[in-house]
């Protein structure tokens, strides 16, 4: 992602009031911003628009938040896009559906805009962070491209969610090394955002299911390990 000016975040929320609030905030950051009142709308402007960021409302008429992320991670243009869900919702159901969704964070409403910054701001520190470690991994038939946020078996590409796939390149970058849950929460989602555990085992057997088991190992009790063995 390039500097700050040309960071560009798109807001889908149905309320008028939240959209205006986010859209002021976020230009005086110095973010470009474009706006969209319903999930439907918002994935269209977002293939077109291609934003770093897209702060997502759960509850809208017609098409939830949820339903909207899982058509903007299908969009091979918005796999490193990150995800913020915003909603007045705290049950825990609807927080484990955002992330195993593929969302990057979950704030709830009423938003407080200076922390809502504070966070976006960590998001891209982290992703920076990222950039500079090394952006390709083979491991036997196995390519893993943080460039081009692409998987390829044996040449053929497998599609993963963005966060899949940070889990499965932060494990390929220490292999045979075990992560308790709490120890990739922190590395992959990061301190500042609030995940439960099993959001891991999720993620984990969605991994699993698209490159095979034989990558990555359980270790009972313990965590998972890229096992080069």
């Amino acid at each position: 992602m390039g500097s700050k000016q040309l960071q560009k975040v798109l807001v889908i929320d149905d309320e008028p009031d939240i959209i205006e609030l986010l859209k002021y905030n976020l230009k005086k950051e110095g973010y470009e911003v474009k706006t969209a009142t319903d999930g439907k709308k918002g994935v269209e402007i977002a293939r077109d628009f291609e934003p770093d960021l897209i702060l997502l409302d759960i509850m809208m008429p017609h098409q939830d938040g949820v339903e909207t992320c899982r058509q903007l991670r299908e969009v091979p243009d918005l796999h490193g896009t990150f995800i913020i869900f915003l909603t007045a919702r705290s049950e825990e159901y609807s927080e484990v559906a955002a992330f195993d969704i593929g969302a990057d964070d979950y704030i709830t409403k009423p938003i407080k805009p200076r922390a809502l910054m504070s966070r976006i701001s960590a998001l891209f520190r982290r992703e920076s962070k990222k950039k500079k470690d090394t952006n390709k991994i083979n491991i036997g038939a196995l390519t893993i491209d943080r460039t081009s946020y692409t998987v390829t078996i044996e040449g053929e590409q497998v599609t993963l969610p963005k966060k899949e796939f940070e889990l499965l390149y932060f494990l390929a970058q220490n292999p045979n090394k075990v992560f308790s849950r709490d120890e990739l929460l922190q590395n992959i989602w990061g301190s500042d955002v609030y995940v439960l555990a099993r959001t891991v085992d999720v993620h984990i057997r969605k991994v699993r299911e698209k490159i095979g088991e034989g990558y990555i190992t359980t270790v009972k009790g313990v965590g998972y390990k890229f096992d080069l063995n």
